[in-house]
């Protein structure tokens, strides 16, 4: 049963990258700050990235072009085929994989830097974790039940995070920034090393 949801999964993303109603966006404003705050200061010779359901790799080619090595990892091969087309130059830094995610392992693989962009599946938080490497960081953002004061969105509380949940969810890591903000729609961000 769990294969066959799985397909569904990635042949419903699969259609919509083919269709381009999620092309290639700039990085999220999270993550720029994000870079400017943390991640370069702690890691300024760059380091190894993994970029979870990273679609057509906005996230992946702006680290690419900061010097990291990057593994994008999503469900859909369509999405993936965008991404190397989308990185150019930039496809050399980056692993490009096709994975199921409901089969996360934090342990095969550790990483200075994880991030996780609109994706919700709470089972691998704790294997999120495993695979940081120590003084690594998480950068999580995603929709809260806010959003369902406003159009778009998931609208699933499955896929959407209840207040402070995900503050809750990462005890174990240092806090170096978390919001939830209505700005248009709902949202909490996150950003937490591993110490």
């Amino acid at each position: 049963m769990e294969g066959a949801s799985e397909e569904r999964e990635r042949e419903k993303w699969n259609q919509r990258y083919q269709q381009g109603t999620h092309g290639t966006l700039p990085p999220d404003p999270l993550l720029i700050a994000a870079f400017d705050r943390y991640i370069e200061p702690l890691f300024p010779n760059a380091g190894h990235a993994l970029d979870i359901a990273g679609g057509t790799g906005r996230h992946a080619i702006f680290l690419a072009a900061k010097g990291w090595k990057v593994r994008l990892t999503d469900i859909a091969e369509a999405g993936l085929a965008n991404a190397r087309k989308n990185a150019g130059d930039y496809a050399s830094q980056i692993e490009f994989r096709v994975e199921d995610l409901t089969r996360f392992d934090g342990s095969c693989e550790s990483y200075d830097l994880i991030l996780v962009f609109f994706f919700l599946r709470r089972e691998m938080f704790g294997e999120l974790v495993k695979a940081l490497k120590p003084g690594g960081l998480l950068i999580y953002k995603g929709y809260t039940r806010g959003q369902a004061k406003f159009g778009g969105g998931p609208t699933n509380p499955e896929y959407l995070f209840a207040e402070n949940e995900l503050l809750d969810s990462f005890r174990e890591l240092h806090v170096l920034h978390y919001a939830e903000l209505i700005r248009g729609c709902g949202l909490a961000e996150f950003v937490g090393q591993k110490v």
